[in-house]
């Protein structure tokens, strides 16, 4: 029996142990799906909190119930650990580690490279590896795999490689890991086949494509058409209101259109860890090639502008009840970079409240998804702020994030001037203003 039988073999009789390094917002439900689809898994992770609080069964991300951890660990088809000279004991490991942006707006790959490192020593033939981590076009082939061979195996040989982009969408109610297909590139027909099975263990199907360099794009391509688009209706959403014109309203006419038109929504700037990133890796590599991406790039000046856009209007709301920002006390509404999670991960308001308070304001915030500032790579200055209760004590609200918490609230009630960023605010007799 050759390798690739012998993977396959064992994934379709559940007998592959399944190993997952990163179990943060993409590699914790996925490693959850494949535990409740009877799979034995290992979860592997640097942060020993993270590993100690899911062997108590516990969850630190807020939509992922902890009873669906108790009922892996109960099960014994879950362990998390630090230990990863334990990922010998994995017939398939799946990478998903951040990859952010340096201070020059270039691709950070060091956590693949780390986590690489990691399990290289241990690497075993009849082996599959699957880098998740959304990444520029060459990171599987150019940067993980020399690490995988350094100890004398060889990939296609003795291990095989692929790329499968995650596609988490936190929150989502329509789509859940298991029901988004998973597109899979890898190095040779045998990597591709072991991947597939693998994922059609638990996903709703699979998309097989030519290359991990074919798959690494697609993840860019989805994102990038994303924050493209975003750029169109903050661009269209500053130009309409010199006309007076409501962009939420013309978008939500625009969307009746039954087809050739797709409703995008414009905010305070780009949040979360793929959208506000992607373009920028996608940008970096085409360098490489003397290509030029003049169209990304002018998305990417857009919405990277969109803070100072909502400093702006802060400033002019404030202004017009005869404040100065300087000295003025605010409450931002939202920290989280989407709405009903608990992700601040890139999230706009870190930027608000930097830009504010570099003006004078004081800033406050209330989130009920993030009650305290966790500590961060970028924005260790505000760890340990708490969310504070929602009141009038303020001489401006400005809502940045549009968890569902706030569509309720009487904000007449709060006689306060309130700048709406997300189209949330309702009611009478609310001095509301759009930015």
């Amino acid at each position: 029996m050759t390798i690739h039988t012998d993977l396959l073999d064992k994934l379709e009789r559940k007998a592959a142990v399944v190993g997952v390094v990163g179990l943060g917002y993409v590699g914790l439900p996925l490693i959850l799906c494949f535990a409740e689809r009877g799979f034995t898994c290992l979860g592997l992770d640097i942060d020993a909190k993270k590993t100690e609080a899911l062997m108590r069964g516990e969850s630190y991300i807020k939509h992922i119930p902890a009873e669906r951890i108790q009922a892996a660990v109960g099960r014994g088809k879950f362990t998390a650990t630090t230990d990863f000279s334990r990922a010998g004991e994995c017939d398939a490991i799946l990478i998903a580690v951040p990859t952010p942006l340096n201070k020059n707006r270039e691709p950070d790959v060091q956590y693949i490279v780390s986590s690489s490192e990691a399990i290289a020593p241990y690497m075993r033939t009849g082996q599959l590896v699957v880098l998740e981590s959304s990444t520029y076009p060459g990171t599987t082939d150019e940067v993980m795999i020399p690490i995988l061979e350094r100890g004398g195996l060889k990939v296609d040989r003795d291990f095989f490689v692929a790329f499968s982009p995650e596609r988490e969408d936190p929150a989502n109610k329509d789509y859940r890991t298991e029901t988004i297909p998973k597109v899979v590139g890898a190095t040779s027909p045998e990597g591709l086949a072991v991947a597939e099975r693998l994922y059609q263990q638990v996903v709703v199907g699979t998309v097989p494509v030519s290359s991990t360099r074919a798959a690494e794009a697609t993840k860019l391509l989805e994102n990038t058409f994303r924050a493209v688009n975003i750029a169109l209706v903050n661009e269209l959403k500053m130009t309409f209101m010199k006309m007076g014109i409501d962009v939420w309203e013309v978008i939500e006419a625009a969307k009746t259109k039954p087809f050739g038109f797709m409703p995008f929504y414009p905010g305070p700037g780009l949040g979360g860890h793929c959208i506000p990133i992607d373009p920028f890796y996608l940008t970096w590599k085409a360098r490489e090639y003397e290509a030029e991406t003049k169209f990304i790039e002018l998305a990417g000046e857009i919405n990277t502008s969109m803070p100072d856009f909502v400093v702006h209007r802060a400033m002019e709301v404030l202004n017009e009840h005869k404040k100065s920002v300087n000295g003025a006390k605010i409450l931002l509404l939202g920290l989280a970079y989407k709405a009903n999670v608990d992700d601040d991960r890139e999230s706009p308001s870190y930027h608000l409240i930097e830009k504010l308070e570099r003006l004078g304001a004081t800033v406050s915030y209330n989130d009920p998804y993030v009650p305290v500032i966790r500590p961060s790579r970028e924005w260790s200055k505000f760890a340990g702020r708490r969310s504070v209760t929602i009141s009038d004590n303020f001489d401006l609200v400005l809502v940045s994030t549009a968890h569902d918490e706030y569509k309720s609230i009487d904000f007449g009630s709060l006689n306060v001037p309130i700048l709406d960023t997300r189209n949330v605010v309702r009611g009478k007799g609310v001095r509301v203003y759009k930015a």
